[in-house]
């Protein structure tokens, strides 16, 4: 008999080879003490410092961590794509893998994905936050008085890209539409299981500070594209791809 797995949690990872190990072995040791089947699935872009090689050889022996390498058509939603095709999962998690979101608040989406259908880790519920206050400030301002009003979005943190999320839900959703570009496939995803009756829920989340290697988000650039994604979707110029 094939063991029923609850949640599959989905890691795009781009030279991570400091973080990955740490990172998976954190995420299993949090499912497991709430007793919450899992895999976890690294998917790499066959990044330069090895994060996919590195995973697969450390974790060779064990079959709920799983690792994919992608070699082609590379970029951050593409590969959250990649993972939730291949998950088995009934809960999908996405996060971040640079310890920027926190391991503990996995199995709470999870659970929480027991009363509704979309869970977000959020920073700006009372319990969140951000180590880096100045962007913390940004962030909020952008996702309340922007984002949110143009969307109309059901949560508060449409920044965040740590969500867990019924996999019955994104069955429904036309992933081209959605899977493309950077972190703005995250709004383009929150609008879509809204229009398609998803309920909602915010999990208090605190970003710490990265723990090793570089940030890969340009802070002013990717509020360009943010807010650039928030405007096509409210005039009807998304979801072309």
């Amino acid at each position: 008999m094939v063991r029923k797995i609850q949640a599959s949690v989905i890691l795009p990872t781009y030279n991570e080879a400091g973080n990955i190990i740490k990172l998976v072995e954190a995420i299993r040791n949090e499912l497991s003490l709430k007793k919450i089947t899992h895999e976890v699935l690294v998917v790499d872009d066959d990044s330069p410092d090895k994060t996919g090689v590195l995973a697969q050889k450390y974790f060779s022996k064990i079959p709920e961590v799983r690792v994919i390498i992608r070699k082609k058509d590379r970029g951050l939603a593409k590969s959250i794509r990649t993972g939730i095709e291949s998950a088995v999962g009934d809960v999908i998690v996405v996060m971040d893998t640079d310890f920027n979101h926190e391991p503990e608040v996995v199995p709470r989406l999870v659970e929480k994905c027991e009363k509704v259908d979309f869970a977000v880790g959020s920073r700006f519920v009372r319990g969140g936050g951000m180590a880096n206050k100045k962007r913390e400030l940004l962030s909020r301002l952008f996702n309340i008085f922007l984002v949110r009003p143009i969307i109309g979005s059901p949560v508060s943190d449409n920044l965040s890209g740590f969500l867990a999320v019924r996999k019955s839900v994104l069955d429904k959703l036309d992933f081209g539409t959605i899977f493309y570009g950077y972190g703005d496939y995250f709004i383009r995803l929150i609008y879509l299981a809204k229009k398609n009756g998803a309920t909602f829920a915010e999990v208090p989340s605190f970003y710490q500070e990265r723990q090793y290697g570089a940030s890969k988000s340009k802070f002013l650039n990717m509020f360009k594209d943010y807010l650039y994604s928030a405007l096509a979707i409210r005039f009807g110029r998304e979801f072309k791809n």
